[in-house]
């Protein structure tokens, strides 16, 4: 019988960092019951719902999940109802990121909400769209949706459930986080900071509430792209740098401009190249494991 897909990445030495999603924001409707493998059109949220909430968040680099506290959790509305849900809304550039939390009375009020303000960060549109949401303090989501891939769930749900003692009210089990393979993963928001192979969920979120980053098992920041995560990681561990808002990035002819706000400046050469194997989900097909190379540019 083949090795789970986690282990087989981390027997594979694959890197975590340069995993995280593609998002600009951040939006999370809770819903309980059973998650399918795509939960949104297949758990008991309302199908067509889910898919217009998907569509629209995708139109503007938003990333929509479903979210359940960690523990028992039964759908009391059963197939396809609405009722009162909370939602999580966050806006992840560094520097400006903001997270607002509340009640909806039915998930249908998910497409009132201002999407583009979401994108942009504009906290006051999004609030106005619905006006039941609030500033929260940050939160963390462990992702455990073992039909997606069973290691999502093995390893996520003690992860979860651990975290939750110690912060209650504030951890979340979520739908997919990409990267089933690096499980437990982990987001932080507002930062839309992913992690993987975590041990101990808790030690992020307090990291992130004192406004730091753990480099151990950082994914990368969800507002960049593979290889600005890549670029950004390395000048964080080569100048020890773990101020959550430190550093921004920015694209510098075929390199990566690395910029912290005291004024200094790295530019970074990312170059990828494959080396090894491992499957991406558990049961799927093995590929290639790719690379990337980090080297600071004399300016």
């Amino acid at each position: 019988m083949p090795a789970p897909c986690s282990t087989a990445s981390s027997v594979a030495g694959e890197p975590l960092i340069g995993s995280a999603p593609d998002a600009l924001g951040w939006v999370c409707l809770e819903q309980n019951g059973p998650w399918g493998a795509r939960a949104w059109t297949s758990s008991h949220l309302d199908p067509g719902l889910g898919a217009a909430i998907e569509a629209v968040a995708a139109d503007h680099t938003v990333r929509p999940s479903l979210v359940r506290r960690p523990g028992r959790h039964a759908d009391a509305h059963g197939p396809h109802t609405g009722g009162a849900r909370h939602v999580l809304v966050a806006h992840s550039r560094p520097g400006a990121s903001w997270l607002l939390a509340g009640v909806v009375a039915d998930p249908a009020d998910l497409l009132r909400l201002d999407w583009a303000a979401v994108a942009v960060g504009s906290a006051e549109a999004v609030q106005a769209s619905i006006p039941s949401l609030a500033p929260a303090l940050p939160q963390l989501l462990v992702c455990t949706n073992g039909t997606r891939d069973t290691c999502c769930a093995r390893l996520g749900r003690p992860i979860a459930a651990a975290a939750a003692e110690r912060f209650p009210g504030r951890v979340w089990e979520v739908t997919h986080t990409s990267g089933h393979r690096f499980a437990p993963t982990t987001v932080l928001l507002p930062s839309g900071s992913l992690h993987g192979r975590v041990l101990d969920a808790a030690p992020l979120l307090a990291a992130e509430s004192e406004g730091r980053l753990v480099l151990a098992g950082y994914r990368g920041r969800s507002v960049w792209s593979t290889a600005a995560q890549v670029a950004e990681e390395h000048v964080r561990r080569s100048f020890d740098l773990t101020g959550l808002d430190d550093l921004t990035v920015a694209a510098s002819g075929a390199d990566w401009r690395v910029s912290h706000r005291d004024g200094r400046g790295w530019t970074v050469r990312v170059t990828a190249y494959d080396d090894g194997e491992r499957p991406e989900s558990c049961g799927k097909a093995v590929k290639p494991v790719t690379r990337r190379r980090a080297d600071l540019v004399e300016d």
